[in-house]
């Protein structure tokens, strides 16, 4: 409301009567559902305020088939149960005609099914589970109403696996995972890359949510002669991970997926956090005019040059880009409408993550295809970089 506020107020100092119209008109509410709360809450900020900042981005320019967007945000807490609620709540109460969002794996399968069931779209912007948009398949499900912009596990592990064992030359591997969905998917899809290349992990190390003690494990990992450790979790228990190993006086690297790049790991590993690799769909470096106008967006808005998870305000600036332009598409907000003009974007759409060209189709609710559309990144003096040469120059468009 805040923000409908200040456009009103900016059409009348600059006399813009077709604003004035659109801060009238019924707005087009979107649900975003995110744990804005607890240990995923890095994440679920800066998804929320990379969604905010493309909702004032569509509003200024004149909103959506002449509406202005009115985001209803709701904290999941990044717990299963709640997500379910939530999910409730913005498809009854609050009547949104889409949502934006989903970070948390668990989330997401306990949440997207009310989506499903009530034909309303899903953008799910950071959640990674490879089951995510396969939930709702044919012939069981003919349509399905779950789309993503982040990159999937499958994906991510792989590439996990092909930074460990064919670039950095690694065989003797351990997975180190959380107990949750996130972290029992991302082990099944690193064991599968890992068969896929004839290695089998030396063992495999599950842990809890808001474990203190990395200790037994990683002293286990140790012995038997580990040489790195591939890791799905979240920043807190990755961070007592990396604090573990220096601890104890071991030298082996961490490769691990995206959520490395979690300010809560940087913070409370510290020094440990350095040279930790994960794939990025974004880093926070201006490689293309889109991506240094969303930085400069990310400034004004929020004071500070710093993103807490880079890759997650991206992917939700980009996922309210793809809804809005299916929308005006669609010129309708019906979910049915919404779904059949993404599975068929006629226009291309420019994002922060990629530039997308027919991103979905009915048998394809992915924007992140395959390796080549993503990035390795590695902790650097507290901050993430590219952590090879050719992948900064592909994200430039180099040859």
């Amino acid at each position: 409301m805040l923000r409908l506020l200040r456009i009103l107020l900016l059409c009348l100092m600059t006399g813009g009567q077709s604003l004035i119209a659109l801060a009238e008109a019924e707005p087009i509410r979107i649900g975003v559902s995110g744990p804005f709360t607890g240990g995923s809450s890095p994440m679920g900020l800066s998804m929320r305020d990379g969604i905010r900042i493309a909702a004032a981005e569509v509003n200024a320019a004149g909103g959506v088939l002449g509406r202005p967007l009115q985001l209803v945000e709701r904290d999941d807490e990044g717990r299963n149960e709640r997500g379910a609620l939530v999910a409730t709540q913005l498809i009854l109460e609050d009547q949104v005609v889409a949502t934006v969002g989903m970070v948390n794996t668990g989330v997401a399968l306990a949440s997207q099914h009310h989506y499903q069931k009530a034909r309303i779209p899903v953008m799910t912007a950071v959640a990674t589970g490879s089951l995510i948009t396969k939930q709702f398949l044919p012939p069981e499900h003919p349509d399905n109403f779950i789309f993503r912009v982040s990159a999937n596990d499958t994906i991510q592990a792989d590439m996990i696996v092909r930074e460990a064992i064919e670039r950095r030359g690694f065989t003797r591997v351990a997975i180190f995972h959380d107990a949750t969905n996130y972290g029992l998917l991302g082990r099944d899809d690193l064991e599968a890359a890992l068969a896929a290349r004839k290695v089998t992990p030396l063992l495999i190390e599950r842990f809890q949510l808001r474990q203190a003690d990395m200790t037994p494990q990683v002293r286990r990992a140790r012995a038997a002669g580990v040489e790195a450790i591939l890791t799905y979790g979240i920043g807190p228990e990755l961070a007592q991970i990396a604090n573990t190993i220096r601890r104890l006086g071991w030298q082996a690297p961490i490769i691990g997926s995206w959520t490395l790049a979690m300010s809560n790991f940087i913070d409370d590993a510290g020094p440990n956090a350095e040279d930790a690799h994960m794939p990025q769909t974004f880093i926070g470096e201006p490689t293309s005019p889109r991506r240094a106008t969303f930085l400069e967006a990310w400034r004004k808005e929020t004071g500070s040059t710093r993103i807490a998870v880079p890759p997650a305000a991206a992917q939700g600036y980009d996922g309210v880009r793809l809804l809005t332009a299916a929308i005006e598409q669609a010129g309708q907000t019906g979910g049915d409408a919404i779904r059949e003009a993404l599975e068929n974007l006629r226009a291309p759409v420019e994002g922060v993550v990629m530039n997308y060209s027919r991103p979905f189709s009915k048998d394809n609710h992915e924007t992140v295809r395959d390796t080549d559309d993503i990035f390795m990144g590695r902790i650097e003096n507290g901050k993430v970089v590219f952590a090879h040469d050719d992948d900064r120059s592909r994200a430039r468009g180099e040859p």
